[in-house]
């Protein structure tokens, strides 16, 4: 019985102590090699929730700020329900996950919009691939904004829409699609809608010192790598698209050079549209994008500069001015064309030269809390970026450090306990 009882508290301990090591943040993903047939599939946010659009809007079902998953099939429109505030600027995106390697046009892609009940247009956006078979997450957003004099301003039930665009020769399988909902809040008051002017040069600074160090570009927003100030390299598969994500605080603005290097090559061939790299703001919305040709034996480049973050901007026409509305984590997606497998073997590599100008300036006099509702710059985020953390590798390493303290006094009082009982169970058996 003794013996038995001895058992048990062993398993008991090790069970606590394993549950401690497998609290989140603190598993190991095995590594592996995988080919272009295989490359990782887009991470879904772990709070997503499924929802089914329907094709009348009369019938969309009603979505809150959150994130949410669905599909759409080729040349469908599905709605769904939003109710919106008289006071919040409201965005919302869809991201939509064709299959690497299927079949694409030029100008396949998605339109998303946000409508009021009586057909008037609150905000519509569209993106496309821009080339033949460059299957690759693509996203925009549709939106609310508040402003004197403006229109969808009441407090009613609003409907925002995806639709899918696609050639008839195009890959005619329904695509994932991820939809996020969020809420800026509003200005205390609204003083001017005048958007200011573009810097006419964006004169990029030298470049940044340092060796190169690695960082492992992300499937999509929810898990892209931070990459703050500094140089980073990482390798990309003919097909795959990986993310990155750069914070910039109101009144800055980045610069990344990216520089695809030689490597090994079957075919030595010129490689047209061989990289193509697409920035998104915190709301997902699509702000520039650049592409660049490549050959196995000489390195390319691409150059991305941005205008300074500005609250203003959101009434300027064009979305490389526009889209750099909020103060966020900025999203850089860099996609390496299938067809670079025909000369390519293996990866080529990607070195990316970041930097963020200009001092931080204040938030704009926001009616709450802009930055807990992700449009903001924390030091906790700059802290993530610098050591080329993803946001939620950031939180699981806050999380694990809180664990660890804890850990600490659990491991203690556990052992504690344990040689307490051991004590005791020998006291009892020298007794009997």
């Amino acid at each position: 019985m003794v013996k038995g009882r001895r058992m048990r508290s062993g398993l008991a301990v090790t069970a606590a102590l394993c549950a401690v090591a497998a609290l989140p943040g603190t598993a190991t993903a095995a590594e592996g090699t995988a080919g272009p047939a295989d490359l990782p599939a887009y991470r879904t946010a772990e709070d997503a929730r499924p929802v089914e659009g329907r094709e009348s809007s009369a019938e969309g079902p009603s979505i809150e700020p959150g994130v949410y998953t669905d599909d759409i099939a080729p040349g469908r429109r599905k709605y769904y329900g939003v109710r919106l505030d008289a006071k919040s600027n409201a965005w919302i995106s869809a991201v939509a996950l064709p299959e690497p390697g299927s079949a694409v046009a030029y100008g396949d892609g998605i339109k998303v919009g946000l409508k009021a009940p009586d057909g008037t247009t609150c905000g519509e956006s569209d993106v496309v691939f821009g080339d033949e078979n460059a299957a690759r997450p693509l996203a925009d957003y549709a939106w609310r904004l508040i402003k004197p004099d403006g229109y969808c301003q009441e407090e009613k039930v609003y409907h925002f829409y995806v639709e899918r665009e696609s050639d008839a020769g195009s890959d005619r399988s329904a695509w994932p699609v991820e939809i996020r909902f969020m809420l800026e809040p509003g200005l205390k008051s609204v003083t001017s809608t005048t958007p200011p002017e573009p810097q006419a040069t964006l004169t990029p600074p030298d470049p940044p010192a340092g060796e190169a160090r690695p960082i492992e570009g992300g499937t999509g927003f929810n898990d892209a790598a931070g990459m703050g100030e500094g140089n980073w390299k990482d390798r990309l598969r003919p097909g795959e698209t990986r993310f990155y994500q750069v914070p910039v605080d109101w009144g800055q603005q980045f610069f990344v050079d990216l520089e695809f290097g030689t490597t090994k090559a079957r075919d030595d061939k010129f490689v047209s549209g061989a990289f193509r790299v697409d920035v998104y703001n915190p709301a997902r919305g699509h702000v520039d994008s650049e592409s660049g040709s490549y050959r196995a034996s000489e390195s390319a480049e691409i150059s991305l500069a941005s205008q300074r973050v500005a609250f203003l901007n959101r009434y300027a026409p064009g979305a490389e001015l526009s889209g750099m509305r909020f103060a966020g984590w900025y999203y850089i997606a860099v996609h390496a064309h299938e067809d670079l497998a025909e000369s390519v073997t293996g990866s080529v590599p990607v070195v990316l030269r970041t930097s963020v100008e200009g001092v931080p300036k204040g938030a704009p006099d926001y009616d709450g809390n802009a930055a807990e509702a992700g449009f903001g710059v924390t030091d906790g985020d700059r802290e993530a970026a610098a050591r080329g953390l993803s946001e939620a590798e950031a939180r699981a390493g806050a999380t694990l450090r809180t664990v660890g303290w804890a850990g600490v006094g659990t491991g203690t009082a556990l052992l504690l306990g344990l040689g307490l009982w051991t004590v005791l169970a020998r006291r009892g058996a020298a007794r009997r």
